[in-house]
């Protein structure tokens, strides 16, 4: 590409050097379209030029990679196809005359052809539907003698079928169709008679007859089938069949594809072809219709109507709206032909439509020319009252489109708006307001959605085109105010959002089409709605059409109509990015309009009358906080009139209106409170009796009760806040509905009843003295104890949010009842996870109460922090070992999240009592390896906090960091961060914190959550030996998961780890995997008979051993000796098919050692060969046949081939006897003697019913496998 302008070239040499973000915006306004387009157009050109080049040069696509990768870099453009443009002909020309000069030089019906053009028509084609074909046909070849050409080609490409109709696998046989086909579209407008340029006509009699030209008939018969396809084609023919049968010297093909169009829409069926045909032909016809000569077509207008009114009421045209949108488009422009072309006089037309002109002229005064447009359109109404004689076509034409208007697809709809405006344009005033009429008659409340947005599509395209009068604004504004608010509930959800988007599209038209004097006392009544649109349209999540498209018409008012009070402050308040959050809508941009004058009591109203009682219960939730936030511009308003309102509905039948009713008056009061606002006595009791009167009323009963629950919890907490003054009987009723909420079973309704104790406690409580504090006290307490598991739950939140003062009298037993309710309860049923979860969170929030208002020096804080060192934290490092799974899967996940957190609050809290205020630095950062303990010299001074702890808190958070659940890792890590780095309260004694600062360095940018970035790092706390035996069993569970991205990523950090040479080993005297190997006994060992663990363990040995990890070493002998002993415990009796098969593959292993634990294993290893479980029988005998081919020491040289022989030929899935006497001959083979196998198989069944006679059929024992198995 060549260069910018040499200005472009100077600015970037020259000023640009300073600011070239400046030098580059200056050029974009001085310079060209085309040389701003090429300024910021495709970094990939040279890449796509070189491509093009290439092409040419070789004469066509060497490499199809060429293809896709131009492909590629256009479809980016889809969306500003305008940045292409300048690029066109330098694209479009090469490739057009390479496929003409081949065309030439091969012939047009050579298949060898085809498969040059197809790749370059791919990417013209690509360009076709980013750039439009208008902006391609530009530079295609015109020549005359391409014409035949061209026509050869596309009779070549007719008989071509696609292989597939995926658009990245097409080979070019759709897209060469539709090149051809616009090419033609350009070829067909040569100036001559194209009978002179068809080369088959031998003698001038055939040119006289009454037969179409044959290269005519070729076209028309290609074009005719294409109408039929369902891809883009249908509309390429149609445009080529418009712009050649409207050619003067066509007029026989016309009427022969008039005929033949005539008798297909007649005929049309229920067949899918048939309706494809019936779209291609109508559009066809359309496109017609609108270049075609006036005086050609009014002949064809009474048939084609009749036709399209035939096809409207077929089945087809029911089921198929883009028929229909057709068939609109078809009616409207035969309409057109059948009304004399004309500018109506009466028209509105704008004074200026420039934004400078109309600020100048705001300033200036630009009442004179409001006034003579005025004038104008009065004069022109009255002398163009004659009479028009409207064709019947056209008022059938006319119904049909106020028929469309109420189509239930918007295309249909919003072509028959075009349509209307489009006649209404050749209409006289007095029928133009018949048909404004009867587009009013749309926004009757008896009308559908579907009319109202086609009603507002048709209001906008009249005022568009000036053809609404500002005389029909008292009759048309009032609709639009309604439509802007259109919202109607269905079922779970409501319509209307499309309404309300086409009436903002009306206001944004009337924005651009009259001036400031007409619309002056318009935009005042529409501005306060527009705006409650803009600020309060419910719309939320990706959907905020209707707050932007009503911000966009405000915006164009207050630009176009001059100046408007505060008009550019709320514009740039209402951007098009702070309406995206509908939360931030409501909450700030609503704010920060309703300062100015005249939105305030809007904005309220329509909180007040509409949000309030909306259907959707989050929207009334925002609806009553935003009602709040306003109440700082009038409280006497909102005190008076709102609560006035609202304290009523708070008792209606309607459950929407009670429930924000009851919501708001909350939010208000309390927020009067904290303005300043002093309550009257009537007003105070009219608060206080709203609860009491909803109970009475038993609105907690029937649809709706936990929602009422939930507010009126929110509200009494609302009121408590605000001290709303209460008689000693509406405070006991008020406490017992707060109870009883917090029995429900609702979690969300115990966490609004929690809150709402939070405040009305210390409110009305405190003061009532020790008893009342015992007894509330003591109630919760009891609770704890509950059968109901509702009540455990809320009692536990409950305890965690009592006063100072109520938690004093019985903290002891407060605190160790939370305690014990922490841990997984020994019952029979299951217990209970969100109880266990709450009485975490209760406990560190009694633990953060009571040491928060204890004096460093008070004598009872000694044993709070006493009890909280060697209690509470004991119970939460139990909570960390709390896996409970239930049919929600792994819920103790939730109990374990809690203990973490309240681990560390609980730190924070003992290092503060032992008064260390502010974190000091290491001392040891200059040592080259880590100590076990950073510092024990002020170990007289800590004395809650000490080393053991320390040691226990991060080996227990750090084996949560390793394990399977993503946000329980990176929960895990964040807490380990904060320990190691709290600026507030340095927490000492940690073992090895060098090391842990290096491996979860003081950086927030790294993800923990992924596991690629956290187990590398992660799995080297292993090198410390305080750590490695929790964070080993936790890191088990990763290795030997289910989950096989996460078994990858942790096992190839765990083998890094130990082949990584630059990791130094703290314990000098042993190697990582010496280290490693007593750490997974220490797992097994610690968690015998505990499949959750121990199965992932034994998978992770499995996976080391695969990988050479503790093979053929030294000094692994002791290792496999207990782990043999360990594997034979643990298989015994196992009914888990994971598991078994994961120890026969470790015993498989252990075996090919030369030494006596090789022994061991194979011995241990062929008792499996007379299993119950056939599959188990076939495993094993796998490895042991493998482990003889590895070691031969374990059989005899002359038993070998028999021994093979045995367990290549033995059926082991077959008869369990047989394989029993087998496994008793391979015994005898290696010299283990002979098992008692009624003794060694049977141990299971006479263990578990030793009164019950063995059974001979294994098939229910192996289907039980089976179901455990999930095979």
């Amino acid at each position: 590409m060549s260069a910018p302008s040499g200005h472009s070239e100077a600015t970037a040499t020259g000023d640009a050097s300073a600011d070239p973000t400046a030098a580059a915006v200056a050029d974009d306004v001085h310079d060209s379209k085309e040389v701003v387009l090429r300024r910021y157009f495709l970094q990939e050109w040279e890449l796509v030029s070189a491509i093009l080049r290439r092409i040419v040069a070789a004469g066509g696509v060497a490499e199809p990679a060429d293809v896709h990768r131009i492909r590629s870099i256009m479809d980016k453009y889809q969306e500003e196809g305008q940045l292409l443009e300048p690029y066109l002909e330098e694209i479009i020309s090469p490739l057009m005359s390479l496929i003409r000069s081949k065309i030439m030089e091969l012939g047009a019906g050579t298949d060898e052809l085809l498969e040059i053009i197809k790749p370059l028509c791919i990417i013209i084609y690509t360009l076709v539907t980013v750039c439009g074909y208008k902006s391609v046909i530009k530079f295609f070849p015109h020549q005359v003698s391409d014409l035949e050409l061209a026509v050869a080609l596309l009779e070549k490409c007719h008989t071509m079928s696609s292989a597939t109709t995926l658009r990245q696998e097409s080979t070019g046989e759709m897209e060469t169709k539709c090149v051809v086909l616009l090419w033609l579209y350009i070829l067909i407008l040569i100036p001559f008679d194209i009978s002179s340029v068809d080369t088959s006509i031998a003698s001038a009699d055939h040119m006289g007859g009454s037969e179409v030209i044959p290269l005519v008939t070729r076209i028309l018969d290609i074009c005719k089938d294409y109408l039929s396809n369902s891809g883009p084609m249908r509309r390429m023919s149609g445009l080529l069949l418009a712009r050649l049968l409207t050619r003067p010297d066509m007029s026989k093909a016309f009427s022969s594809f008039m005929e033949w169009a005539h008798k297909i829409l007649l005929s049309v069926t229920d067949d899918f072809v048939d309706q494809f045909r019936s779209i291609g032909i109508v559009e066809a016809l359309a496109s017609i219709f609108k270049i075609g000569n006036r005086r050609v077509l009014h002949d064809a207008v009474s048939g084609i109507w009749n036709d399209c009114s035939v096809v409207m009421k077929t089945n087809i045209a029911i089921r198929s709206p883009l028929l229909r949108k057709y068939l609109v488009k078809l009616a409207q422009r035969v309409a057109l032909i059948s009304l004399p072309p004309r500018t109506p006089s009466w028209r509105y037309q704008s004074v200026s439509s420039s934004l400078g002109a109309n600020l100048s002229s705001s300033t200036s005064g630009s009442s004179s020319g409001s006034t003579q447009q005025v004038d104008i359109d009065q004069t022109d109404t009255c002398s163009l009252e004659e009479d028009m004689d409207v064709p019947e076509t056209v008022e059938e034409i006319i119904d049909l489109l106020l028929t469309g208007l109420r189509d239930s697809d918007t295309i249909v709809r919003w072509s028959a708006a075009k349509g209307v405006g489009r006649i209404t344009a050749r209409l006289t005033p007095a029928l133009s307001e018949e048909v404004l009429s009867s587009i009013l008659q749309l926004f009757s409340p008896g009308e559908g959605d579907g009319s109202w947005h086609g009603g507002c599509l048709a209001l906008a395209e009249l005022a568009r085109r000036g053809l609404l009068l500002p005389s029909s604004f008292p009759d048309v504004i009032p609709v639009i105010v309604k439509a802007l608010h259109y919202d109607v509930r269905r079922g779970p959800h409501s319509i209307g959002s499309h309404v309300r988007d086409a009436a903002a599209y009306v206001c944004w038209a009337f924005g651009r089409a009259y001036t400031n004097f007409d619309m002056k006392a318009v935009l005042e009544q529409l501005a306060p709605h527009l705006l409650t649109v803009a600020c309060y349209d419910r719309e939320a999540r990706f959907i905020v059409n209707c707050r932007r498209a009503a911000s966009a018409a405000f915006q164009e008012n207050v630009g176009r109509q001059g100046t408007y009070l505060h008009g550019i402050d709320i514009v740039n308040t209402t951007d098009y990015f702070a309406l995206a959050s509908r939360s931030n809508s409501y909450l700030t941009v609503a704010v920060s309009v309703a300062k100015y004058e005249g939105y305030l009591y809007p904005f309220g109203e329509e909180l007040l009358s509409n949000k309030i009682s909306h259907w959707e219960k989050s929207l009334r939730e925002l609806a009553a906080q935003a009602l709040a936030l306003l109440v700082q511009y009038d409280m006497d308003y909102f005190a008076g009139h709102a609560l006035e309102k609202l304290v009523p509905c708070t008792l209606s039948s309607d459950l929407c209106t009670r429930h924000g009713a009851t919501l708001a008056a909350g939010e208000i009061t309390l927020k009067l409170h904290q303005l300043g606002f002093a309550f009257t006595t009537d007003m105070q009791r009219a608060l206080s009796g709203i609860v009491p009167a909803i109970e009475k009323a038993r609105l907690y009963r029937g649809k709706g009760g936990e929602i009422m629950r939930s507010a009126v919890s929110q509200f009494i907490a609302c009121i408590s806040m605000a001290a709303i003054s209460l008689n000693e009987k509406t405070k006991r009723s008020l406490m017992e509905t707060l109870n009883e909420n917090l029995r429900h079973p609702n979690s969300q309704i115990q966490c609004a009843a929690v809150e709402a104790l939070k405040h009305f406690i210390p409110t009305y409580l405190v003061s009532a003295g020790e008893k009342i504090g015992n007894d509330v006290a003591s109630k919760y307490v009891a609770l704890l104890d509950d059968p109901n598991v509702a009540a455990r739950r809320g009692g536990a939140l409950a305890l965690g949010i009592l006063p100072y003062e109520f938690l004093l009298i019985k903290w002891m037993p407060v605190m160790s009842k939370l305690c014990s309710s922490c841990t997984i309860e020994d019952k029979a049923d299951d217990p209970d996870a969100e109880a266990r979860v709450n009485s975490v969170r209760g406990l560190v929030s009694v633990c953060e109460t009571l040491t928060s208002n204890v004096e460093q020096a008070s004598n009872i804080g000694e044993p709070i922090c006493a009890f909280i060192k060697v209690t509470v934290m004991q119970a939460l490092f139990g909570a960390l070992d709390d896996y409970a799974v239930d049919n929600r899967g792994d819920v103790g996940s939730w109990v374990r999240e809690a203990a973490m957190d309240a681990l560390r609050r609980c730190t924070f809290i003992l290092c503060r009592r032992d008064g260390v205020a502010v974190r000091t630095p290491p001392v040891a950062e200059d040592k080259s390896e880590p100590s076990e303990m950073d510092t024990n010299a002020t170990t007289t001074t800590h004395k809650l906090f000490d080393s053991t702890i320390a040691q226990d808190l991060v080996a227990g958070i750090a084996k949560q960091a390793v394990e399977k659940i993503d946000k329980i890792r990176e929960i895990a890590v964040r807490i380990l961060h904060r320990i190691l780095y709290n600026q507030e309260q340095f927490i000492p004694f940690i073992p090895y914190r060098e090391l842990l600062e290096e491996i979860i360095p003081n950086n927030a940018d790294l993800e923990w959550a992924v596991p690629a970035v956290s187990y590398p790092r992660l799995v080297k706390i292993l090198q410390a030996t305080c750590y490695s035996k929790p964070v080993l069993s936790g890191l088990v569970i990763s290795t030997g998961g289910l989950q096989e991205s996460l078994r990858k990523v942790s096992t190839s950090a765990l083998v890094g780890y130990l082949q990584d040479s630059n990791i130094n080993t703290i314990d000098e005297g042993k190697s990582r995997e010496c280290l490693l190997s007593h750490d997974i006994l220490w797992v097994l060992q610690r968690y015998q008979k505990c499949d959750r663990v121990i199965t992932p363990t034994l998978k992770t040995i499995e996976t080391l051993l695969s990988k050479k990890v503790f093979l053929n070493k030294e000094g692994h002998g002791d290792f496999y000796c207990e782990l043999v002993n360990l594997l034979g415990s643990e298989l015994k009796g196992s009914k888990d098919f994971a598991k078994l098969c994961a120890g026969l593959s470790i015993l498989g292993y252990i075996s090919s050692q030369l030494d006596i634990t090789g022994t061991m294993a194979f011995s241990q290893l062929l008792t499996f060969l007379g299993h119950r479980y056939p599959k188990i029988r076939k495993a094993a005998a796998d490895q042991v046949y493998l482990v003889l081919l590895q070691n031969d020491n374990l059989i005899s040289a002359e038993n070998m081939d028999k021994a093979q022989d045995v367990l290549a030929e033995t059926c082991w899935e077959g008869d369990v006897e047989e394989a029993r006497r087998k496994r008793s001959e391979l015994n005898e083979m290696a010299g283990f003697g002979v098992a008692n196998p009624q003794k060694s198989e049977n141990w299971q069944e006479t263990r578990r019913t030793p009164d019950v006679q063995n059974s001979t059929d294994e098939n229910t024992s192996y289907s039980s496998l089976v179901e455990f198995s999930g095979y």
